[in-house]
């Protein structure tokens, strides 16, 4: 089979692969739908850890055929891949705090993931697709599953104001989410496509600008959500969070980045940095949030590649109004 492999720095290939067999508790998926996300980016330009060789993506749904002998799913069933294998017996997992486990081993970074043909998977992180719903819907569970962690950290009430930094596709769907909690919801993106996608995704307001957005809300948001993930907004989300507002990182900085805040400010303002990593428990919850329509994920799509593509795509900047790439193997 086909498979987009990461070698090394810099250095990734389509290549013929055996196709995978699935132990007693695995499933092996026919890959129908992958999502490229930004991660894939930084693992090519080594940003972000990585085990390579390894077949890339970690956001993706197909469908069962083969199982495992211990395995209760059967074959056929639309599935989403949740990728983060949680030891459960670390002192994070015995806390609760299973996206910070110390021997988390992730589909598509240190195993290989969906940028294939077929993928094996545990058992345990293969979801079953709710009924009706597309593989091309379920690829997007992992990045929503992300984003919505990211809300719970929030803590939106119904009447705040949230301002999204960010017009990728966390950014769309943390408006989506954001105005589900019943706040006022901002985006900031320079590009204007992003922009009117997200006014049809129930944003009341968008800014182009930084300044554009600080002079819309001079008193600021309630909640900040980066979903940008560069330096720009980074530095400057805490000004333009209200007092006592909340500061919500989702987006990823390089390893090794660093940005200039003011301690003095965030104390006299009380205003809180809340990072939110990755998708503790609400994977289920983001599948449940696009089949009753709450989250809506065609208008995200841009566009449909081939695995081919896939690892160009990788390998260049994004395209400005770009917001998903799917790989359809």
């Amino acid at each position: 089979m086909r498979a987009v492999r990461l070698l090394g720095l810099g250095d990734l290939a389509v290549v013929d692969v055996a196709r995978p067999e699935p132990g007693d508790h695995d499933v092996v998926v026919q890959v129908q739908a992958a999502g490229i996300c930004g991660t894939d980016r930084h693992l090519f330009l080594g940003e972000f850890p990585s085990r390579p060789p390894v077949t890339l993506g970690h956001e993706f749904a197909g469908v069962v055929v083969a199982v495992g002998a211990k395995v209760g799913i059967a074959p056929g069933t639309l599935v989403a891949c949740d990728p983060n294998i949680f030891c459960g017996t670390c002192a994070e997992c015995r806390r609760g705090r299973v996206n910070l486990c110390e021997a988390n081993v992730a589909i598509g970074l240190a195993r290989d993931g969906g940028f294939a043909e077929y993928a094996v998977i545990p058992a345990h992180r293969a979801l079953p697709l709710p009924a009706g719903m597309t593989a091309e819907a379920g690829a997007f569970a992992e990045p929503l599953a992300c984003t919505l962690h990211g809300l719970d950290v929030a803590r939106l009430i119904p009447g705040e104001r949230a301002m999204v930094l960010g017009g990728g596709v966390i950014g769309l769907l943390a408006v989506q989410l954001a105005r589900a909690a019943g706040a006022e919801v901002l985006l900031v993106t320079r590009n204007p496509h992003k922009r009117a996608v997200a006014l049809g995704l129930g944003a009341q307001h968008t800014a182009a600008t930084l300044d554009e957005a600080q002079a819309l809300w001079p008193r600021g948001a309630d909640a900040v959500i980066e979903c940008a993930g560069v330096t720009e907004t980074m530095t400057r989300a805490p000004d333009l969070a209200a007092p006592g507002g909340r500061v919500v990182i989702l987006g990823v900085l390089p390893k090794g980045a660093k940005v200039a805040w003011q301690p003095f400010d965030l104390l006299f303002r009380e205003v809180s940095i809340l990072p939110a990593f990755i998708n503790p428990f609400t994977q289920s919850r983001a599948l449940d949030l696009i089949a009753n329509g709450t989250v809506q994920t065609a208008p995200l799509i841009s566009r449909r590649v081939t695995l081919e593509e896939a690892a160009h795509a990788i390998a260049t900047p994004a395209l400005p109004a770009d917001i998903k790439l799917l790989v359809l193997p």
